[in-house]
């Protein structure tokens, strides 16, 4: 009879809620998403954006109930201060006492280098949104990292291929590199040189120039190119140093002395040297949101970016809201948020983003993203100058070849 009784309290108990169920507990435990940017140093200017993309996205969400709409992301944030050994400390405390599942990020590819055994020592996925070095997803791979940037070879190839074009039209023989003295500008710098050797050989490399991560002075720079004389220069320079050198090139005249195509002026750029940014230039970019309107998740992205912070979004914060939105399909595609069947659906997987349908080549986990070279020139729908005559090159074009990959990870085992 007391058995009997204790049953009755028991099952009561449980009706009652007062024992929750296996799939409540589940259905009440958070997605902890952790973000590693470089929030002050020279990163500060791209990362400010980036964060603000991943906020929104991650209210879009929660908004919805969460991943697999009961899983409520929580964010924790950590600042590099674009300095690997500060990215690789806070990575770990990101992971070890907050218990992040996923690490997005980084400024600096040398931060997302540094950070990436991290991640794939303790099987957290790691998704480097800004930072783009080739050797992020191609030297030592980890099946934890899945890049959505185009990467430095990438850049580099679409930079060439119209430089190359140029050189031909215009009797280009000589030219003068720039490039900040770290991992993202000296891959950049280096897959730039060996492309132009292949398409354009009969264009030679006069100088190399190489400005410390943080330069802020860029006088001796500026007047040691312009007494080579070269007939084009090409910058690998990015964040606050970019706009520190290009006003201060401006300054001496040197746009209007020696042409400068296809080194990188983001919509940040575009944005911030609006009034100072010289017309006419060439520039690269990794995802400006004016190339991608007509897709209804760029669209509204705008709409609710300028919404909820006024002002427009630049390449950083296109990024990372895709990162978070494509971490969201590699969940929903698995049907869980364990990380092990999260990377393993991502693998090859295709994915919407705001910069259309792309996919993730199996070999590398570099997404199929497209580069975008143009004109710098004004339009009356904006406040700052965009591209015209906008070329976007699209990442299956542009990747290295497999076979490259494989020779390079066959020397790697040696």
């Amino acid at each position: 009879m007391k058995k009997s009784k204790l049953m009755v309290i028991i099952c009561a108990f449980i009706l009652l809620g007062g024992m929750p169920s296996l799939d409540k507990s589940q259905a009440a435990e958070p997605y902890n998403l952790g973000v590693a940017l470089g929030l002050t140093g020279t990163g500060a200017l791209y990362c400010k954006d980036g964060l603000d993309a991943i906020k929104l996205a991650v209210g879009e969400i929660n908004a919805q109930g969460g991943f697999l709409k009961k899983h409520p992301i929580e964010i924790f944030s950590r600042d590099t201060q674009t300095k690997p050994d500060v990215a690789v400390r806070e990575t770990k405390d990101l992971i070890l006492r907050d218990k992040v599942r996923t690490v997005l990020g980084t400024y600096s590819s040398a931060c997302a280098v540094a950070i990436k055994p991290v991640c794939q020592e303790y099987k957290v996925l790691h998704i480097p949104a800004i930072s783009n070095s080739e050797s992020i997803t191609k030297d030592n791979f980890s099946p934890y990292t899945y890049q959505v940037v185009p990467n430095s070879y990438m850049q580099a190839k679409a930079v060439v291929l119209g430089v190359a074009e140029l050189a031909k039209k215009k009797g280009w023989k000589e030219y003068v590199t720039i490039a900040s003295d770290y991992e993202w500008g000296r891959s950049t710098q280096e897959n730039t040189v060996a492309l132009l050797k292949e398409f354009a050989p009969e264009v030679k490399l006069k100088k190399e120039f190489w400005p410390a991560l943080g330069e802020t002075q860029f006088t001796s720079y500026i007047t040691a190119i312009m007494a080579q004389k070269p007939d084009f220069v090409i910058g690998s320079i990015a964040s606050k140093d970019n706009v520190a050198w290009m006003q201060q090139a401006k300054a001496y005249g040197f746009f209007d002395k020696i042409p400068y195509p296809g080194s990188l002026i983001s919509v940040s750029e575009l944005i911030i040297e609006a009034k100072t940014l010289t017309r006419g230039l060439v520039g690269l970019c990794r995802a400006p949101f004016f190339a991608h309107l007509d897709v209804p998740m760029m669209a509204d992205f705008v709409k609710n970016f300028r919404a909820k912070y006024d002002r427009y979004p630049s390449d950083w914060a296109v990024m990372e809201y895709d990162a978070v939105y494509i971490l969201k399909q590699g969940i929903e595609k698995a049907g869980s948020i364990d990380t092990e069947k999260v990377r393993e659906a991502l693998k090859g997987a295709k994915v919407n983003t705001c910069r259309g349908q792309l996919f993730f080549r199996t070999i590398d986990n570099q997404l199929s993203c497209s580069s975008y070279i143009g004109v710098v020139a004004d339009d009356p729908k904006y406040p700052f100058p965009i591209y015209h005559d906008l070329v976007e090159v699209k990442g299956p074009d542009s990747w290295r070849p497999e076979s490259e990959i494989l020779a390079d990870r066959a020397k790697e085992k040696k």
